[in-house]
């Protein structure tokens, strides 16, 4: 089954108002909707291989996800890893708090626990 996919670019100069309605904080930011409710939300310029995936997969009606880049994941892992150790180093554990969640962003989206928490609040 071949569903379209339309795409309505949007001046945020021109538009507060559908900015503060979407929530819209960064530009550019695409949002999928579908059947009018947002299915998806990507944030910063994107890979034309990613923007392609968003659409495909919306088109198909499968959930809208952007994978990270190898490079993106690297430097989260590396960054988070190093706030980590500054933080055990100087007794800060908040630096070192920042670093988990940090390097927690660079593989939320191949842990099973944090799918299995988000799949939750998605249904409800």
């Amino acid at each position: 089954m071949c569903r379209k996919v339309e795409f309505m670019p949007i001046n945020a100069d021109d538009s507060r108002e559908v900015l503060e309605q979407f929530r819209v904080f960064g530009i550019p930011t695409v949002i999928t909707l579908r059947n009018g409710k947002e299915v998806g939300r990507v944030t910063g310029a994107q890979t034309e291989e990613n923007y392609r995936t968003m659409f495909e997969a919306l088109a198909e009606g499968k959930e809208v996800k952007v994978p990270l880049t190898q490079f993106d994941r690297m430097l989260r892992l590396g960054a988070g890893g190093l706030f980590i150790m500054v933080g055990i180093s100087t007794s800060s554990w908040l630096i070192a708090g920042v670093g988990g969640i940090l390097a927690f962003m660079g593989i939320y989206d191949r842990c099973p626990i944090w799918q299995a928490l988000t799949g939750i609040f998605k249904r409800k």
